[in-house]
């Protein structure tokens, strides 16, 4: 861990274009999607196909992190990826895309996340110190902030200006990046403790490394229901701000780059000494809260109230990437190397699970329930769960003994 820096110096580099790039490209397709049909099931859709390759190879994926060196895991995931857009750039080119055909690639795009995310947390205890570790998942933090902010606008100003094809090409750029800053660093693989082969036996100690510890299956368990509420609820973004507050597609830019700058100075306020003293448990339980409360006071928002929902979208990101990096720094100081793997693409995947059914009810949520009254239903469930936690005494020694680490400067 000597040169910790440089090495997560050069990372952070290519991270930077790829995940920029990602975002320039996800922005097109759901702004070119809301502006083609302006449907909430179409939107939905496609976000459950982006969700559900991780959900359901999220069991398995960080079996095989754990097992194959983890730097080629990242470098084969990104490579599939960009053959992937490349397709769709194809198909856009040559007028043959259809909805369902967006769809299917959403998919197989996501199959490369579903090992490149668990892959790239469970290498970053093995190059920076434990102390860091909160520094880390704040500069992480600030990599996607920039990412949400420049991306949402530069998709809207690409869209006007080039053809979706052009558009598209940017992500393939990006992962090229990626992957060439990587063949410059080395990442350590952990000691496995025993060489024998079980795919499911290694699943079982996933799972077991989270829900066998004291606190962090509660924990878990608080973040499949809050994400149940907040991920239905963040697909009619598009919609709350084109139909309910009759915006354009500027505005839908606007909104998203207000959550990419929430975001960002998130991941500032996580960097300060101060801040990284505090109780995890403590910042999870008061982020989720403001989450909820930004949900809440949007739905209460008059049709003219457009500048307080950005507003409230840009808290809600701030908020949210204290309580992210809280989490991650919780497991990757609380689970051995050697199965961290299996237990970051076991999270990505049980907290991902339960929103299914509620984007599938997306279109009823929205017709039925309204827009306005879904925001305030999941903003009001979400500040419940948030009190709930704070009661089980197992979580909240989980809190304690977490405290203080990353409280070094990162630089």
């Amino acid at each position: 861990m000597n040169n910790w820096k440089k090495t997560f110096a050069i990372i952070w580099t290519g991270q930077l274009f790829s995940t920029l790039s990602s975002s320039v490209a996800g922005y097109a397709v759901v702004f070119w999607l809301s502006l083609k049909t302006e449907s909430a099931e179409v939107l939905a859709y496609a976000m459950i196909a982006t969700l559900l390759p991780q959900i359901v190879l999220g069991l398995f994926t960080g079996v095989f992190v754990d097992r194959w060196n983890r730097k080629q895991v990242m470098i084969a995931a990104d490579t599939f990826i960009a053959l992937i857009t490349g397709m769709l750039c194809l198909m856009f080119y040559f007028d043959m895309v259809a909805i369902w055909q967006i769809y299917i690639l959403l998919a197989l795009r996501s199959v490369g996340s579903a090992f490149h995310v668990p892959a790239m947390q469970a290498s970053i205890p093995l190059l920076a110190p434990e102390s860091q570790l909160m520094r880390v998942a704040g500069v992480n933090q600030m990599i996607q902030a920039i990412s949400n902010i420049a991306g949402p606008a530069l998709a809207a100003l690409l869209i006007s200006l080039l053809e979706m094809t052009y558009v598209l090409m940017f992500d393939i750029l990006g992962a090229v990046i990626a992957c060439v800053s990587l063949l410059f660093v080395t990442i350590p693989n952990p000691e496995r403790k025993t060489e024998e082969r079980h795919v499911f036996r290694e699943m079982k100690e996933g799972l077991k490394a989270i829900f066998g510890q004291r606190g962090l299956g509660w924990l878990l368990t608080f973040d499949i229901i809050v994400l149940f509420f907040i991920i239905p609820v963040s697909a009619l973004f598009p919609l709350m701000t084109i139909k309910y507050f009759l915006g354009e597609a500027f505005h839908m830019s606007v909104v998203e780059i207000a959550w990419g700058v929430g975001t960002l100075l998130g991941g500032v306020i996580i960097g300060t000494s101060a801040m990284n003293r505090f109780d995890k448990i403590i910042l999870i339980i008061i982020t989720n809260s403001i989450i909820g409360l930004t949900f809440l006071f949007s739905g209460v928002l008059p049709q003219s109230g457009l500048m307080w929902f950005a507003i409230f979208t840009g808290i809600g990101g701030l908020a949210g990437s204290i309580w992210n990096s809280s989490f991650v720094v919780i497991l990757q100081t609380k689970i051995d190397n050697s199965v961290l793997g299996r237990a970051f693409s076991t999270y990505d995947s049980l907290i991902l699970l339960p929103s299914i059914p509620g984007l599938l009810a997306t279109g009823y949520i929205a017709d039925v329930i309204g827009l306005s009254d879904a925001f305030v239903i999941a903003g009001g469930a979400i500040c419940l769960c948030s009190i709930l936690l704070l009661l089980i005494p197992s979580v909240r020694e989980l809190g304690k003994s977490t405290k203080g680490v990353g409280s070094k400067d990162i630089f």
